[in-house]
């Protein structure tokens, strides 16, 4: 009987546009924080046939319900999942995740197909099998490689390798003339479902490259590949180099205007702070001229008391009315010393003086 898809599984099918940190979904959950120490292995997963297997016990598989309650970890359950690997990727490493975590006891045995058997039945790879078998050596997830593993599961394989389920995508896979290799796994109930990741593959991965294979080829060509090793022509080769140029000349005329912006902003900034200080300044200026020389201003009262101290300088007061000084009598007359004439006084004097000669002539007449 088929094993059904744990929910557990389901949960580490990832979004395309739900991704957060490190590629985790909202389904994955946030694990809790761990101690400061290694978690993976030290070295590579051996090959398998750099592993000994002990013969001389019988193979026999365990059923679902027995690997789901967990086995002794001497038997451990031996999953087994296949694959080309091509660029090795998160898709990748996330279906071995999963399929290491399909059983509380699990060891798992991952296949990779050859370059002869890939070539004939999918297609060109990018990566030669010696580098594809290294890719997964390096999986954390992974307990044992088998190199150059068979397109279709025989019998005598899965005994041979002693193997308990097959892991894989539950999407049928059509190849080799058949329109699901997995289906003889299926009936037999040796197939552990898994879920694909969307949103990466390898297909994907080299789509974006020949979408952009100008944007690359440029690039590579700055590092010191040839066009021959990179297989561009002449007149490409020197396209991208003009074009390498251009893109140049914008990004300096880019940094130029941005830096000229920056300038702008600056000098901007600069003359408001400038014009307020001014603006306050003149303030301060206007309010102090008002002060001193305002209608009100304090020069203003310096000059009236300043007039009123002239005018009271120049222009005495005059003596009161009841000054003693009215009542009293006239001065009398100075006379110069040993003579009777009277001394030489001012015309108005003389006139006087005269009026009392003849004043007093008259009278001499008349005695």
């Amino acid at each position: 009987m088929e094993p059904p898809t744990s929910s557990r599984l389901n949960s580490r099918k990832r979004r395309k546009d739900g991704s957060g940190p490190n590629g985790a979904t909202d389904l994955d959950g946030i694990p809790p924080k761990m101690s400061r120490r290694s978690l993976g292995l030290r070295e590579p997963a051996p090959f398998s046939d750099e592993v000994e297997i002990d013969y001389s016990k019988p193979y026999i598989r365990v059923t679902y319900e027995e690997a789901m309650r967990g086995t002794p970890l001497d038997r451990p359950v031996r999953v087994y999942a296949d694959g080309i690997f091509d660029l090795f990727h998160s898709g990748h490493a996330r279906a071995l995740m999963q399929a290491k975590n399909l059983f509380p006891n699990t060891y798992l045995i991952v296949g990779v197909c050859s370059d002869e058997l890939t070539h004939n039945f999918k297609g060109f790879t990018v990566m030669n099998e010696n580098e594809r078998y290294d890719a997964v050596q390096h999986c954390r997830y992974v307990d044992e490689v088998v190199r150059n593993a068979p397109w279709t599961l025989t019998p005598e394989f899965l005994a041979e390798h002693r193997i308990d389920f097959v892991a894989h995508d539950d999407i049928p896979y059509s190849s080799a003339g058949s329109d699901d290799v997995y289906k003889h796994i299926k009936e037999a109930g040796m197939f552990a479902p898994t879920q694909r990741t969307e949103g990466i593959s390898t297909s994907d991965i080299i789509t974006r490259i020949v979408r952009d294979y100008d944007v690359y080829a440029r690039r590579n060509l700055q590092r010191g590949y040839t066009a021959k090793e990179l297989n561009v022509s002449f007149i490409n080769e020197k396209k991208y180099h003009l074009q390498e140029r251009v893109d140049k000349v914008k990004k300096r005329v880019k940094d130029v205007e941005e830096k000229s912006k920056e300038f702008v902003q600056k000098v901007e900034e600069k003359s408001i702070d400038l014009i307020q200080k001014w603006e306050e300044k003149s303030r301060e200026f206007i309010g102090n001229f008002l002060e001193m020389f305002g209608p009100e201003g304090a020069l203003k009262h310096m000059l009236k008391e300043g007039k009123g101290r002239m005018l009271q300088a120049i222009s005495p007061k005059q003596s009161p009315s009841s000054s003693p000084t009215h009542d009293r009598s006239p001065s009398p007359s100075f006379r110069w010393p040993f003579s009777t004439k009277t001394p030489p006084s001012s015309p108005a004097n003389r006139s006087r003086n005269e009026s009392a000669v003849t004043y007093d002539i008259s009278e001499d007449e008349e005695d």
